[in-house]
């Protein structure tokens, strides 16, 4: 049974989600403050999801967020945000989030978010190739789900994983951001393509020696995005 973390500081939100997960089959770990999140984390290392509100009485939400990834890569994220709120979008995945769900939402599109979150971390994935992809300075192992530049390991979300190992497995290909959407997230993905854009730009901030100018994360004007100029 996968595990997820639900941190909510409204009981009554709170409750909802946390009712309706468990009729969805997974077992769920409440939080109501930022630091509680960061507890229950510590004594549940198998939660697979954090599902993680913004506002909170403590440390905000993008907080806990930048405090998990710098521990876990692995595990999957979903900001909850307000829908006004279009900057706490670009934020909470700028800070590492895999996702973003916006209030109000349905259970059914909640569960299916993540569900996706699941699939894209690998939680169901039993077998991965033990092959490596060589591009420039890189090295993608696709046994360890790792990426080196010479002698330096670059931290990536699995998300970002499969965003580079796409790219790289299509190296000079264009391909637009409705492609790298399905591809990604999903076909049956509920949020916008706002969401390629900001992961692209999380990238390039990791992998390329100037982000403003990239080598390797190249812009296609009007279309989308490719590898290598």
């Amino acid at each position: 049974m996968r595990k997820i973390l639900v941190l909510e500081d409204e009981d009554s939100i709170r409750g909802f989600v946390v009712i309706n997960l468990k009729r969805a089959g997974y077992e769920v770990v409440e939080a109501a403050t930022g630091e509680e999140a960061l507890d229950r984390l510590a004594e549940n290392p198998d939660v697979s999801v954090a599902l993680l509100d913004i506002m909170l009485p403590d440390i905000d939400g993008f907080e806990v967020c930048r405090r998990i990834r710098a521990t876990n890569m692995n595990i999957g994220i979903i900001m909850l945000t307000a829908r006004t709120q279009e900057i706490d979008k670009v934020t909470g995945l700028m800070t590492g989030a895999d996702d973003y769900v916006t209030k109000p939402f349905s259970p059914t599109e909640l569960t299916a978010r993540i569900d996706a979150v699941c699939r894209r971390v690998g939680i169901e994935e039993n077998t991965q190739s033990k092959d490596e992809l060589r591009r420039g300075p890189f090295i993608l192992n696709m046994e360890n789900r790792t990426l080196d530049r010479g002698a330096k390991r670059i931290k990536l979300t699995q998300v970002e994983y499969t965003i580079i190992k796409l790219f790289m497995e299509s190296p000079g290909k264009p391909m637009s951001r409705e492609d790298i959407l399905h591809s990604v997230w999903g076909k049956d993905y509920f949020g916008d393509l706002k969401i390629v854009d900001v992961n692209i730009r999380r990238l390039r901030m990791k992998i390329e020696t100037d982000p403003q100018n990239p080598e390797f994360l190249c812009t296609v004007w009007g279309f989308g995005y490719k590898w290598g100029k």
